[in-house]
Protein backbone atom coordinates (compact mmCIF):
# COMPACT_ATOMS: atom_id res chain seq x y z
CA UNK A 1 0.00 0.00 0.00
CA UNK A 2 1.54 3.31 -1.14
CA UNK A 3 0.35 6.15 1.07
CA UNK A 4 0.84 9.85 0.39
CA UNK A 5 0.10 12.53 2.97
CA UNK A 6 -1.22 15.86 1.70
CA UNK A 7 -1.88 18.85 3.97
CA UNK A 8 -3.93 21.88 2.95
CA UNK A 9 -4.03 25.12 4.94
CA UNK A 10 -6.79 27.58 5.71
CA UNK A 11 -6.68 29.50 2.44
CA UNK A 12 -6.97 26.23 0.51
CA UNK A 13 -10.27 25.30 2.21
CA UNK A 14 -11.83 28.76 2.32
CA UNK A 15 -14.82 27.91 0.07
CA UNK A 16 -16.25 25.21 -2.16
CA UNK A 17 -14.36 26.38 -5.26
CA UNK A 18 -11.04 26.02 -3.47
CA UNK A 19 -12.06 22.68 -1.99
CA UNK A 20 -12.71 21.51 -5.55
CA UNK A 21 -9.13 22.52 -6.39
CA UNK A 22 -7.99 20.44 -3.42
CA UNK A 23 -10.06 17.53 -4.72
CA UNK A 24 -8.17 17.85 -7.99
CA UNK A 25 -4.83 17.47 -6.18
CA UNK A 26 -6.12 14.41 -4.32
CA UNK A 27 -7.51 12.85 -7.50
CA UNK A 28 -4.17 13.33 -9.26
CA UNK A 29 -2.42 11.45 -6.43
CA UNK A 30 -4.99 8.63 -6.65
CA UNK A 31 -4.33 8.40 -10.38
CA UNK A 32 -0.63 7.87 -9.58
CA UNK A 33 -1.52 4.80 -7.52
CA UNK A 34 -1.50 6.27 -4.00
CA UNK A 35 -3.86 5.94 -1.11
CA UNK A 36 -4.11 9.51 0.18
CA UNK A 37 -4.29 10.80 3.73
CA UNK A 38 -5.46 14.42 3.58
CA UNK A 39 -4.88 16.72 6.57
CA UNK A 40 -7.00 19.88 6.62
CA UNK A 41 -6.90 23.08 8.63
CA UNK A 42 -9.91 25.18 9.56
CA UNK A 43 -10.74 27.74 6.91
CA UNK A 44 -8.90 31.06 7.18
CA UNK A 45 -10.11 33.24 10.03
CA UNK A 46 -12.23 30.53 11.67
CA UNK A 47 -9.87 29.89 14.59
CA UNK A 48 -9.66 33.60 15.40
CA UNK A 49 -13.45 33.89 15.32
CA UNK A 50 -13.78 30.98 17.73
CA UNK A 51 -11.19 32.52 20.06
CA UNK A 52 -13.12 35.79 20.02
CA UNK A 53 -16.31 33.88 20.79
CA UNK A 54 -14.67 32.25 23.80
CA UNK A 55 -13.56 35.68 25.01
CA UNK A 56 -17.13 36.96 24.90
CA UNK A 57 -18.41 34.08 26.99
CA UNK A 58 -15.73 34.12 29.68
CA UNK A 59 -13.21 36.69 30.94
CA UNK A 60 -10.63 33.92 31.36
CA UNK A 61 -11.75 30.96 29.24
CA UNK A 62 -10.74 27.51 30.46
CA UNK A 63 -7.95 26.33 28.14
CA UNK A 64 -9.27 22.78 27.84
CA UNK A 65 -12.68 24.07 26.83
CA UNK A 66 -11.09 26.47 24.37
CA UNK A 67 -9.32 23.54 22.69
CA UNK A 68 -12.60 21.68 22.43
CA UNK A 69 -14.17 24.74 20.81
CA UNK A 70 -11.28 25.36 18.40
CA UNK A 71 -11.29 21.76 17.20
CA UNK A 72 -14.71 22.34 15.59
CA UNK A 73 -13.06 24.46 12.87
CA UNK A 74 -11.11 21.49 11.51
CA UNK A 75 -14.09 19.20 12.09
CA UNK A 76 -16.16 21.30 9.69
CA UNK A 77 -13.39 21.24 7.07
CA UNK A 78 -12.88 17.47 7.05
CA UNK A 79 -16.53 16.50 7.08
CA UNK A 80 -17.45 18.88 4.25
CA UNK A 81 -14.47 17.77 2.16
CA UNK A 82 -15.30 14.10 2.72
CA UNK A 83 -18.81 14.81 1.45
CA UNK A 84 -17.32 16.50 -1.62
CA UNK A 85 -15.07 13.51 -2.32
CA UNK A 86 -17.84 10.97 -1.90
CA UNK A 87 -20.08 13.06 -4.14
CA UNK A 88 -17.37 12.71 -6.80
CA UNK A 89 -17.35 8.93 -6.48
CA UNK A 90 -14.24 8.65 -4.29
CA UNK A 91 -14.25 6.26 -1.33
CA UNK A 92 -13.46 8.55 1.58
CA UNK A 93 -14.19 9.17 5.25
CA UNK A 94 -13.27 11.80 7.80
CA UNK A 95 -11.41 11.19 11.06
CA UNK A 96 -10.94 13.49 14.04
CA UNK A 97 -7.85 13.43 16.22
CA UNK A 98 -9.50 11.50 19.03
CA UNK A 99 -10.85 8.83 16.67
CA UNK A 100 -7.40 7.65 15.51
CA UNK A 101 -6.21 8.52 18.23
CA UNK A 102 -3.43 11.13 18.02
CA UNK A 103 -2.37 11.07 21.68
CA UNK A 104 -0.85 14.25 23.14
CA UNK A 105 0.21 15.63 26.48
CA UNK A 106 -2.20 17.91 28.36
CA UNK A 107 -0.62 21.28 27.50
CA UNK A 108 -3.87 22.72 26.22
CA UNK A 109 -3.38 25.22 23.43
CA UNK A 110 0.11 23.98 22.59
CA UNK A 111 0.07 20.21 23.09
CA UNK A 112 2.83 17.89 21.90
CA UNK A 113 2.16 14.60 20.13
CA UNK A 114 3.12 11.51 22.11
CA UNK A 115 1.89 8.70 19.86
CA UNK A 116 -0.30 7.89 16.85
CA UNK A 117 -2.20 4.61 16.39
CA UNK A 118 -1.39 3.90 12.74
CA UNK A 119 -3.23 0.55 12.89
CA UNK A 120 -6.59 2.35 12.89
CA UNK A 121 -5.53 4.31 9.81
CA UNK A 122 -4.33 1.24 7.90
CA UNK A 123 -7.58 -0.53 8.74
CA UNK A 124 -9.60 2.43 7.46
CA UNK A 125 -7.58 2.42 4.22
CA UNK A 126 -8.76 -1.13 3.53
CA UNK A 127 -12.23 0.27 2.80
CA UNK A 128 -11.32 3.79 1.65
CA UNK A 129 -8.98 5.38 -0.87
CA UNK A 130 -8.85 8.70 0.98
CA UNK A 131 -8.83 9.47 4.69
CA UNK A 132 -9.50 13.10 5.59
CA UNK A 133 -7.97 13.85 9.00
CA UNK A 134 -8.50 16.94 11.10
CA UNK A 135 -5.20 18.76 11.60
CA UNK A 136 -4.17 20.80 14.65
CA UNK A 137 -5.81 18.47 17.17
CA UNK A 138 -5.28 15.44 19.35
CA UNK A 139 -6.51 13.92 22.57
CA UNK A 140 -5.01 13.28 26.00
CA UNK A 141 -4.85 9.81 27.51
CA UNK A 142 -7.75 10.96 29.71
CA UNK A 143 -9.88 11.73 26.64
CA UNK A 144 -9.67 15.56 26.58
CA UNK A 145 -9.37 17.23 23.17
CA UNK A 146 -6.18 19.24 22.66
CA UNK A 147 -4.78 21.56 19.98
CA UNK A 148 -1.18 21.76 18.80
CA UNK A 149 -0.62 25.52 18.59
CA UNK A 150 -0.66 27.89 15.64
CA UNK A 151 0.29 26.11 12.43
CA UNK A 152 -0.28 22.77 14.16
CA UNK A 153 -1.79 21.14 11.08
CA UNK A 154 1.73 21.05 9.58
CA UNK A 155 2.85 19.04 12.59
CA UNK A 156 -0.19 16.76 12.32
CA UNK A 157 0.63 15.99 8.69
CA UNK A 158 4.32 15.26 9.19
CA UNK A 159 3.65 13.17 12.31
CA UNK A 160 1.06 11.11 10.44
CA UNK A 161 3.49 10.64 7.54
CA UNK A 162 6.11 9.41 10.00
CA UNK A 163 3.67 7.04 11.67
CA UNK A 164 2.65 5.56 8.32
CA UNK A 165 6.16 5.35 6.90
CA UNK A 166 5.12 7.70 4.09
CA UNK A 167 7.71 8.34 1.40
CA UNK A 168 6.68 11.98 1.22
CA UNK A 169 4.49 14.59 2.85
CA UNK A 170 3.13 17.37 0.65
CA UNK A 171 2.37 20.65 2.43
CA UNK A 172 0.11 22.77 0.24
CA UNK A 173 -0.15 26.47 0.98
CA UNK A 174 -0.71 29.81 -0.76
CA UNK A 175 2.96 30.24 -1.73
CA UNK A 176 4.92 28.17 -4.24
CA UNK A 177 7.58 26.98 -1.80
CA UNK A 178 10.37 28.23 0.45
CA UNK A 179 12.03 31.42 -0.80
CA UNK A 180 15.45 32.88 -0.11
CA UNK A 181 13.60 35.59 1.80
CA UNK A 182 10.11 37.07 2.03
CA UNK A 183 9.15 37.90 -1.59
CA UNK A 184 6.83 40.60 -0.27
CA UNK A 185 9.90 42.50 0.96
CA UNK A 186 12.43 41.63 -1.71
CA UNK A 187 11.55 41.50 -5.40
CA UNK A 188 14.60 39.35 -6.18
CA UNK A 189 13.67 36.60 -3.70
CA UNK A 190 14.07 33.20 -5.36
CA UNK A 191 12.24 29.94 -4.71
CA UNK A 192 14.58 27.23 -3.47
CA UNK A 193 14.41 23.79 -5.09
CA UNK A 194 15.77 22.09 -1.96
CA UNK A 195 16.56 23.09 1.61
CA UNK A 196 17.95 21.02 4.48
CA UNK A 197 16.03 20.24 7.63
CA UNK A 198 18.52 22.26 9.69
CA UNK A 199 18.22 25.32 7.45
CA UNK A 200 14.43 25.11 7.53
CA UNK A 201 14.50 24.78 11.32
CA UNK A 202 16.56 27.96 11.60
CA UNK A 203 14.40 29.83 9.11
CA UNK A 204 11.22 28.79 10.93
CA UNK A 205 12.64 29.76 14.32
CA UNK A 206 13.88 33.10 12.93
CA UNK A 207 10.47 34.17 11.68
CA UNK A 208 9.80 32.41 8.35
CA UNK A 209 6.11 31.43 8.37
CA UNK A 210 6.10 28.69 5.70
CA UNK A 211 6.25 25.72 8.11
CA UNK A 212 5.61 25.34 11.82
CA UNK A 213 8.95 24.62 13.50
CA UNK A 214 7.72 21.48 15.28
CA UNK A 215 6.69 19.97 11.94
CA UNK A 216 10.28 20.39 10.72
CA UNK A 217 11.60 18.80 13.91
CA UNK A 218 9.35 15.78 13.28
CA UNK A 219 10.45 15.58 9.66
CA UNK A 220 14.13 15.63 10.60
CA UNK A 221 13.75 13.11 13.43
CA UNK A 222 11.88 10.56 11.31
CA UNK A 223 13.43 11.35 7.92
CA UNK A 224 10.17 12.44 6.26
CA UNK A 225 10.78 14.33 2.99
CA UNK A 226 8.48 17.37 2.96
CA UNK A 227 7.40 19.00 -0.30
CA UNK A 228 6.17 22.58 0.21
CA UNK A 229 4.08 23.69 -2.76
CA UNK A 230 1.13 25.80 -3.86
CA UNK A 231 -2.47 24.65 -3.98
CA UNK A 232 -3.10 27.02 -6.85
CA UNK A 233 -0.48 25.84 -9.38
CA UNK A 234 1.00 22.55 -10.54
CA UNK A 235 4.56 23.86 -10.31
CA UNK A 236 7.09 21.93 -8.21
CA UNK A 237 7.77 23.53 -4.86
CA UNK A 238 10.62 23.14 -2.36
CA UNK A 239 11.84 19.83 -0.97
CA UNK A 240 12.81 19.92 2.71
CA UNK A 241 15.14 16.98 3.16
CA UNK A 242 18.53 15.71 4.34
CA UNK A 243 21.42 18.00 3.46
CA UNK A 244 23.81 16.96 0.73
CA UNK A 245 27.10 18.17 -0.75
CA UNK A 246 25.31 20.51 -3.16
CA UNK A 247 23.62 22.31 -0.27
CA UNK A 248 26.92 22.60 1.61
CA UNK A 249 28.51 24.28 -1.42
CA UNK A 250 26.10 27.23 -1.10
CA UNK A 251 27.38 29.78 1.41
CA UNK A 252 24.01 31.23 2.46
CA UNK A 253 20.59 29.81 1.59
CA UNK A 254 18.28 32.48 2.95
CA UNK A 255 17.60 35.60 4.99
CA UNK A 256 14.87 35.55 7.65
CA UNK A 257 13.51 38.29 9.86
CA UNK A 258 11.40 38.50 13.00
CA UNK A 259 9.67 41.67 14.20
CA UNK A 260 8.18 39.92 17.23
CA UNK A 261 11.14 40.94 19.37
CA UNK A 262 11.70 43.05 22.47
CA UNK A 263 14.88 43.88 24.37
CA UNK A 264 15.28 43.99 28.15
CA UNK A 265 18.35 45.31 29.99
CA UNK A 266 19.09 45.02 33.70
CA UNK A 267 21.55 47.75 34.56
CA UNK A 268 24.01 47.62 37.44
CA UNK A 269 23.38 44.08 38.69
CA UNK A 270 26.05 42.46 40.87
CA UNK A 271 28.74 40.65 38.88
CA UNK A 272 28.88 37.49 40.95
CA UNK A 273 28.00 33.77 40.75
CA UNK A 274 24.28 32.98 40.74
CA UNK A 275 23.06 36.24 39.22
CA UNK A 276 22.38 34.75 35.80
CA UNK A 277 20.37 31.94 37.36
CA UNK A 278 18.43 34.44 39.48
CA UNK A 279 17.54 36.37 36.32
CA UNK A 280 16.63 33.59 33.93
CA UNK A 281 15.07 30.94 36.17
CA UNK A 282 11.95 33.06 36.92
CA UNK A 283 11.53 33.76 33.20
CA UNK A 284 11.70 30.05 32.40
CA UNK A 285 9.25 29.24 35.17
CA UNK A 286 6.80 31.70 33.58
CA UNK A 287 7.20 30.13 30.16
CA UNK A 288 8.93 33.16 28.63
CA UNK A 289 11.33 32.27 25.83
CA UNK A 290 14.67 34.07 25.95
CA UNK A 291 16.77 34.32 22.80
CA UNK A 292 19.82 36.59 22.59
CA UNK A 293 21.82 37.26 25.78
CA UNK A 294 24.67 39.72 26.29
CA UNK A 295 26.55 40.52 29.50
CA UNK A 296 28.81 43.56 29.54
CA UNK A 297 32.28 43.65 31.09
CA UNK A 298 32.36 44.12 34.84
CA UNK A 299 32.85 47.65 36.13
CA UNK A 300 33.31 48.18 39.84
CA UNK A 301 31.70 44.84 40.68
CA UNK A 302 28.52 45.39 38.65
CA UNK A 303 27.47 44.55 35.10
CA UNK A 304 24.57 44.97 32.67
CA UNK A 305 22.58 41.99 31.39
CA UNK A 306 20.63 42.32 28.13
CA UNK A 307 18.36 39.72 26.51
CA UNK A 308 15.50 39.46 24.05
CA UNK A 309 12.01 38.01 24.50
CA UNK A 310 8.91 37.81 22.28
CA UNK A 311 7.24 41.22 22.15
CA UNK A 312 3.98 39.93 23.59
CA UNK A 313 5.90 38.74 26.68
CA UNK A 314 7.62 42.08 27.30
CA UNK A 315 5.25 43.37 29.99
CA UNK A 316 5.46 40.11 31.95
CA UNK A 317 9.25 40.01 31.58
CA UNK A 318 9.60 43.56 32.91
CA UNK A 319 7.45 42.73 35.93
CA UNK A 320 9.54 39.66 36.69
CA UNK A 321 12.82 41.57 36.29
CA UNK A 322 11.69 44.34 38.62
CA UNK A 323 11.09 41.69 41.27
CA UNK A 324 14.50 40.17 40.55
CA UNK A 325 16.22 43.53 41.01
CA UNK A 326 14.60 43.92 44.43
CA UNK A 327 16.06 40.60 45.53
CA UNK A 328 19.55 40.74 43.97
CA UNK A 329 20.11 44.49 43.76
CA UNK A 330 20.68 46.62 40.67
CA UNK A 331 20.00 50.01 39.19
CA UNK A 332 17.00 49.70 36.88
CA UNK A 333 15.21 47.79 34.12
CA UNK A 334 15.30 49.31 30.63
CA UNK A 335 13.33 47.91 27.70
CA UNK A 336 12.46 48.49 24.07
CA UNK A 337 9.84 46.93 21.81
CA UNK A 338 11.05 48.71 18.67
CA UNK A 339 13.59 46.10 17.61
CA UNK A 340 13.75 43.31 15.02
CA UNK A 341 16.01 40.38 14.28
CA UNK A 342 17.48 39.60 10.86
CA UNK A 343 19.35 36.36 10.20
CA UNK A 344 21.46 34.86 7.43
CA UNK A 345 21.17 31.07 7.29
CA UNK A 346 23.03 28.33 5.43
CA UNK A 347 24.63 24.94 6.05
CA UNK A 348 27.55 26.18 3.92
CA UNK A 349 28.70 28.27 6.88
CA UNK A 350 30.10 25.11 8.44
CA UNK A 351 32.79 24.94 5.79
CA UNK A 352 33.28 28.59 4.79
CA UNK A 353 34.66 31.64 6.58
CA UNK A 354 33.85 35.32 6.16
CA UNK A 355 30.06 35.16 6.37
CA UNK A 356 29.86 37.31 9.50
CA UNK A 357 32.24 39.98 8.23
CA UNK A 358 30.38 40.17 4.91
CA UNK A 359 27.01 40.55 6.68
CA UNK A 360 28.31 43.18 9.09
CA UNK A 361 29.96 45.16 6.28
CA UNK A 362 26.75 45.15 4.26
CA UNK A 363 24.74 46.52 7.19
CA UNK A 364 27.44 49.11 7.89
CA UNK A 365 27.22 50.42 4.32
CA UNK A 366 23.55 51.16 4.92
CA UNK A 367 24.34 52.78 8.29
CA UNK A 368 22.34 50.09 10.16
CA UNK A 369 23.54 49.74 13.74
CA UNK A 370 23.77 46.23 15.22
CA UNK A 371 22.45 46.14 18.78
CA UNK A 372 23.07 42.45 19.57
CA UNK A 373 24.52 39.42 17.79
CA UNK A 374 23.94 35.70 18.21
CA UNK A 375 25.27 32.79 16.17
CA UNK A 376 24.90 29.07 15.64
CA UNK A 377 26.75 26.67 13.38
CA UNK A 378 24.57 27.67 10.39
CA UNK A 379 23.12 31.06 11.40
CA UNK A 380 24.13 34.62 12.20
CA UNK A 381 21.45 36.85 13.74
CA UNK A 382 21.59 40.60 14.31
CA UNK A 383 19.21 42.62 16.46
CA UNK A 384 18.56 46.04 14.92
CA UNK A 385 16.06 48.87 15.18
CA UNK A 386 12.74 47.73 13.75
CA UNK A 387 12.50 50.62 11.28
CA UNK A 388 15.52 49.20 9.41
CA UNK A 389 14.28 45.59 9.23
CA UNK A 390 13.07 45.59 5.63
CA UNK A 391 16.13 47.48 4.41
CA UNK A 392 18.38 45.03 6.26
CA UNK A 393 16.66 42.02 4.66
CA UNK A 394 17.12 43.42 1.15
CA UNK A 395 20.69 44.49 1.90
CA UNK A 396 21.75 41.05 3.14
CA UNK A 397 19.87 39.30 0.35
CA UNK A 398 21.78 41.37 -2.23
CA UNK A 399 25.11 41.05 -0.41
CA UNK A 400 25.02 37.26 -0.69
CA UNK A 401 23.57 37.34 -4.24
CA UNK A 402 20.64 35.16 -3.20
CA UNK A 403 18.58 36.30 -6.17
CA UNK A 404 21.01 34.47 -8.46
CA UNK A 405 20.74 30.70 -8.87
CA UNK A 406 24.02 28.94 -7.97
CA UNK A 407 26.01 27.91 -11.05
CA UNK A 408 25.85 24.20 -10.21
CA UNK A 409 22.04 24.41 -10.00
CA UNK A 410 21.41 26.60 -13.03
CA UNK A 411 19.60 24.96 -15.90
Amino acid sequence: MRILVQKFGGTSVADIDRLKMVRGKVTAALDRGYKVLVVLSAKSGKTNKLLALAGRWAETPDLAEVDSLLSTGEQASVTLFSMLLRDGGIKARSLLGWQIPIVTDDTFGNARILSIDDAKLREAFEENDVLVVAGFQGVTREGRITTLGRGGSDTSAVALAAALGSCECEIYTDVEGVFTTDPNLCSTARKLDRISYDEMLEMASMGAKVLQIRSVEFAKKYGVPVHVRSTFTDNPGTMVTQEDSMMEAVLVSGVAYDKDQARVTLEGVPDQPGISAAIFQPLAASGIMVDMIIQTASRGGVTDMTFTVPRKALADAIGIMESVLKSVGGARVVSSGNVAKVSVIGVGMRNHTGVASKAFAALYRENINILMISTSEIKISCLIEEKYAELAVRTLHDAFKLGEKPLDQAS
